[in-house]
């Protein structure tokens, strides 16, 4: 008697084997999710709309696997953590598309149930078809409805999960908005949004006008080098090949940009640093437009120094790779800037995966650090020159909370920042400048200008 064939499985589809397999990289080895998609398009070879696909699903998954993990234990009966971190991933993915794409619930669940079955057995297959078909039987938000905190009760929790974002992080964007913390919901939709890539043109060599017409991009909103482009990808630009050009967030030309027009008191006699400068974008900026001035980078860690020394080629800028809070240097600096280590929850929207990785544990060792770099920055510069403390987080404990400090410890003084960022408008009381992603399309940079001395 012969034994029956076994079912051959279908395997997934290009864009949805890549995705996958995104997800397995940034579940086991910590992948950067908007680093390993573009490298693995590339290799595979996926170009078009399954390109296109496999972005949707990746980063949309990522952003949404808090929202995700919750609908998938409901329908399962178990947490998250009682289920294989393989089958796991491959339940985001399917739960994604049923929730948050127009693929076809059939199209999604058997795709996925295929793919558990190669993976696994037949048995990890139905667990994974039963949780999918009962997923699929409700829509996004009559989950949302039956799984978020109540309004009445923690009206912040719900925001948080109806925009998949940790509860801690939401509750920080809202102490840092203030008296605006009504605009909680639509900075969080921000960070769900993609967002447009920024380029910076390298001043005195490539005009906005100029790149804007060469890659077919529209001038930026407040920086004088900066150009949006719609997609692609910028790597393959020839401006950007040529060093004509970096990819780099209106924000953080602006922040460049400031340090470059802070009044000192005295001449500025050309001696300018960037303490924290890797991966050197802003570096780049700052040496472009130094007029004379020689340019100090420091990056401690080889691989990030050496992005400083590919961005900066050309240009007056010495990398030296030793820590920041002790470097060594004569002191009496005209400008240093500050870029501080911090969370990025202010680039959430860039970092599809960052929203579930950071934790609420890692904010005091990086305010121990900034305030460390900041006194560092402060001590190198001479009296009647100027500091720039910036970090891509608004976080208060990062932003005013380490300012506060440094004006507490050490003989400096606020100027009005926002008078360094003109033109961009709704900046708030100040002294001190925090953009949004909702507000200004920017990331949400912080920025601080001390007068030392």
């Amino acid at each position: 008697m012969t034994k029956p064939r076994r079912q051959r499985r279908k395997p997934l589809d290009p864009a949805r084997q890549a995705a996958f397999d995104v997800l397995r990289a940034v579940s086991e080895r910590d992948a950067y999710a908007n680093l390993a998609l573009p490298a693995l398009l590339r290799e595979r070879g996926i170009t078009g709309r399954d390109a296109a696909f496999a972005t949707e699903l990746t980063y949309g998954t990522c952003r949404t696997r808090g929202l995700l993990d919750a609908v998938i234990s409901a329908a399962a009966g178990r947490s998250p953590e009682q289920i294989d971190p393989v089958l796991l991933d491959l339940l985001r993915l399917g739960a994604y598309q049923l929730l948050r794409t127009r693929v076809e619930p059939h199209a999604a669940v058997s795709t996925t149930v295929e793919q558990a079955g190669i993976e696994f057995d037949t048995a990890r297959a139905g667990f994974v078809n039963g949780v999918l078909r009962t997923i699929s039987r409700r829509d996004e938000q009559s989950w949302v409805e039956e799984l978020a905190p109540p309004t009445a009760s923690d009206p912040v929790g719900h925001t948080a999960f109806v925009h998949a974002h940790p509860r801690w992080i939401a509750q920080a964007f809202t102490d840092a908005l203030g008296a605006d913390a009504g605009q909680l919901d639509a900075l969080l939709a921000s960070d769900d949004e993609r967002p447009l890539v920024h380029l910076a043109a390298r001043p005195g060599v490539l005009t906005a006008e100029e790149l804007a017409g060469q890659v077919d991009g529209t001038i930026g909103r407040y920086s004088p080098y900066a150009v949006y482009l719609a997609g692609g990808d910028p790597g393959r630009l020839e401006a950007i090949r040529d060093g004509e050009a970096l990819v780099q967030d209106e924000g953080s030309q602006l922040v460049a940009r400031a340090l470059t027009l802070a009044e000192l008191d005295g001449p500025d006699t050309g001696r300018w640093l960037d303490l924290c400068a890797g991966p050197g974008g802003k570096t780049a900026l700052l040496a472009a437009l130094a007029n004379g001035a020689q340019v100090t980078a420091i990056e401690p860690t080889e691989r990030r120094a050496e992005f400083v020394e590919q961005n900066t080629r050309g240009l007056p800028v010495e990398v030296l790779r030793v820590d920041g809070r002790d470097p060594g240097l004569e002191l009496g600096f005209d400008r240093v800037l500050v870029d501080a280590p911090c969370t990025g929850l202010g680039a959430l929207r860039r970092r599809p995966e960052a929203r579930w990785r950071r934790q609420p544990a890692d904010v005091p060792q990086l305010v121990k650090l900034q305030r460390e770099l900041l006194a560092s920055a402060i001590r190198l510069t001479r009296p009647g020159g100027a500091v720039l403390y910036a970090t891509c987080s608004p976080h208060l404990a990062e932003t005013v909370g380490v300012v506060a400090d440094a004006l507490r410890r050490h003989p400096v003084t606020a100027i009005d920042t926002r008078t360094l960022f003109d033109p961009v408008d709704d900046l708030g009381d100040g002294p001190y400048v925090q953009l949004w992603p909702h507000r200004h399309g920017t990331d949400a940079m912080f920025a601080a200008c001390l007068k030392v001395g």
